[in-house]
């Protein structure tokens, strides 16, 4: 117990310095958040009371940490106890912390252009910007603060891991990032409404809805790209096999919610025409189980 104890004093002052760190990204993240987009944050979210905003930025700062964390796991000697003395503030320490400073730096940039990518792929019908602060749309700003989360998830599974390196880590955010984009036009290819028009009409439920679909796939994706690179064959062998196996389960697992757990509601119909927020969140619910199931199964 001694021992366990001295242990977390030895690391302690060392893990403080990542927990300054991350406060410290959030910050920046912010900052360049709002250097980026033609409006005031603050403006917005204190003189506007504008929500969708809110809701937006929360999914930024969940992603900005994702990609945080991604970047602080690895086989870094932080993780090891110094038993000579001292608190293991090694040459060697300073320079796991700046490279888990650079990633985030890295991933602030990422999630922001891939932000605007997605947008313009997913939601192309309309400007999501536009959605979110002129009629302050709450649907767009869930579904937003989803692309956030999801980009974030691949971003830290990519950069997670040991064996690789930049080049790496630049193909398989890649790769994840066209599958979360192809999942999603699957997802709006597979539902007898029309999403687009939804959203622009303010449909909350189908906002909560593709939301909890993209984070579903972004855990799978989360896993095809996550762990050691041990090679590109084997490597993109797994991330297809995951890929293949994860869509194929998201919607065979809508199905089982459709036609099963609720047998006398048609799920499309509460979502689109009742607007029906609780049966969305239920169905989104479900899916991110049965993702985190097989994220901790496999």
């Amino acid at each position: 117990m001694n021992n366990a104890f001295m242990d977390v004093l030895e690391v302690f002052p060392r893990g403080l310095v990542y927990v300054g760190m991350g406060v410290f990204i959030l910050i920046m993240a912010k900052i360049i958040q709002d250097f980026l987009t033609p409006y005031r944050i603050n403006d917005q979210l204190k003189n506007r009371s504008n929500f969708a905003l809110a809701i937006s930025i929360s999914g930024y700062y969940l992603g900005i940490i994702l990609v945080f964390i991604g970047a602080l796991y690895q086989p870094f000697g932080f993780v090891e106890f110094i038993s000579d003395g001292g608190l293991g503030f090694t040459t060697d320490y300073w320079k796991d912390v700046l490279e888990v400073f650079l990633y985030s730096l890295g991933g602030i940039v990422a999630l922001n252009v891939a932000r605007l990518v997605v947008d313009k792929v997913i939601l192309y019908k309309f400007s999501t910007e536009k959605e979110i602060i002129d009629d302050q749309n709450s649907g767009a700003g869930v579904v937003e603060a989803a692309v956030y989360v999801g980009v974030g998830l691949i971003i830290a599974g990519s950069i997670a891991g040991d064996g690789g390196n930049v080049s790496t880590v630049l193909v398989f955010f890649l790769l994840g990032l066209a599958a979360l984009i192809i999942y999603t036009l699957f997802y709006q290819f597979t539902t007898p409404f029309n999403i687009h028009d939804e959203l622009e009409a303010d449909n909350v439920a189908v906002g909560i809805a593709l939301a909890g679909n993209m984070l579903a796939i972004s855990l799978i994706i989360f896993k095809a790209v996550f762990g050691n690179f041990d090679g590109w064959v084997e490597s993109l062998i797994g991330f297809g096999i995951f890929i293949v196996i994860g869509f194929a389960l998201l919607y065979f697992i809508r199905l089982i919610v459709d036609y099963i757990l609720f047998p006398k509601v048609k799920l499309s119909e509460q979502i689109s025409t009742h607007r029906n927020i609780g049966i969305a969140l239920i169905e989104g619910s479900i899916l991110t189980c049965v993702s985190l199931i097989l994220l901790f199964s496999v």
